[in-house]
């Protein structure tokens, strides 16, 4: 598979907190890509719906449960610095 097909076959956020409310809303996250040290890619499974749910986030109507929000946030930190 080339870089070009895996863009379009899944969805790629350097978004944190984007990335904890997917992961949060089940979507599934394949991979985390740290290509650059300064910042780490995240990628998701391709679902019909990511793309209303992103829209969503990034205009401040996805709600989500704060403790569940949380505890994606840490595991998502957790790995980060664990590699």
């Amino acid at each position: 598979m080339t870089i070009e097909q895996h863009r379009k076959e899944n969805f790629q956020t350097f978004d944190l907190g984007c990335a904890a409310t997917l992961v949060t809303d089940n979507f599934r996250l394949v991979k985390l890509d740290k290509f650059n040290p300064k910042k780490v890619l995240f990628c998701f499974e391709h679902h019909e719906d990511i793309n209303k749910a992103v829209e969503n986030y990034f205009s401040g109507n996805f709600q989500v449960d704060a403790l569940a929000f949380f505890n994606a946030l840490k595991n998502l930190k957790n790995r980060l610095y664990s590699t």
